[in-house]
């Protein structure tokens, strides 16, 4: 599986590049005919129908209008926008504060999801985190984007959205990396309140938590972390962008990884095992 985290969107674009493409074919118009019609250089109609720009919508309304394809403006543009807002920056979104970053991280989402499948392989779960470690996590995040300080209605936010999650109604199910549980955000001290606290959501009966030891043998690579929400779709998060898939293909491959990824994971004994070693070594 790839697990590049704009493969979703980069796929998108190629499927709608195909669909002008055949617009184009089916209206028996050449890649220069269309570019001059639409006052475009032809590499440029060349690289939209290969998935490798994206057309504005002023280019999507003048293809459809030369191709007599008036009636597959709107879908198309519908598409667009679609596939554009499945890759948000951090920098653009923080502007407006923290708490407003992840599309799919919000209150509404998390009331709506039922189940859970949560793979982080070096930090904490956000709905596992303690207020502390939450704080030192926004503090890196808030120098790096040069984000405006909201941190108290974001950890509000938070804690809202963990209550939600934390929810017997729910079903929630984790692979942590063992990193996850060395990773540390401030003191010895504020990391072993941290352990401790993932120590006592274990216990809870509709949580699930595994653990893949360091020196496992691994088949199944998790790149990156990453949330599915029921089927309906995935949350990636980069340094720089927050990634949302939800092409149904895509979303039951990510399905597929995290049946193998539980699959490498130790549970019950041998899990808390491991979050007590390294409670020991602080």
């Amino acid at each position: 599986m790839n697990t590049d985290p704009l493969s979703s969107v980069v796929q998108a674009r190629k499927e709608l590049g195909g669909r002008l493409r055949q617009l184009r074919r089916s209206a028996e118009l050449t890649g220069k005919a269309v570019a001059d019609a639409t006052g475009q250089h032809v590499t440029r109609v060349s690289r939209i129908e290969n998935g490798a720009q994206a057309p504005t919508e002023r280019n999507i309304r003048d293809w459809c209008v030369v191709c007599g394809a008036e009636d597959q403006i709107p879908e198309l543009i519908a598409t667009s926008r679609s596939v554009e807002s499945s890759y948000l920056e951090w920098s653009r979104q923080s502007r407006a504060g923290m708490r407003r970053l992840g599309d799919l991280h919000s209150v509404a989402t998390y009331r709506q999801t039922s189940t859970f499948r949560i793979h982080e392989p070096i930090v904490m779960p956000g709905i596992f985190q303690t207020e502390t470690y939450i704080r030192q996590m926004l503090a890196v995040w808030y120098a790096f984007l040069n984000a405006p300080d909201d941190a108290d209605d974001t950890v509000a936010m938070k804690a809202e959205r963990t209550a939600i999650a934390l929810s017997p109604s729910k079903r929630i199910m984790v692979v942590l990396g063992e990193q996850a549980l060395r990773t540390r955000r401030g003191t010895a001290s504020d990391h072993a309140d941290q352990l401790a606290h993932l120590l006592s959501l274990m216990r809870l009966p509709f949580v699930s938590v595994g653990v893949i030891p360091a020196d496992a043998q691994r088949r199944a690579i998790g790149t990156i972390g990453f949330w599915i929400f029921d089927n309906n779709a995935v949350a990636l998060e980069t340094p720089t962008a927050a990634i949302k898939v939800t092409r149904p293909q895509e979303i039951a491959l990510y399905v597929a990884m995290f049946k193998q990824l539980q699959r490498e994971a130790v549970y019950g004994h041998a899990a808390r095992q491991l979050v007590a070693k390294v409670l020991a070594s602080l």
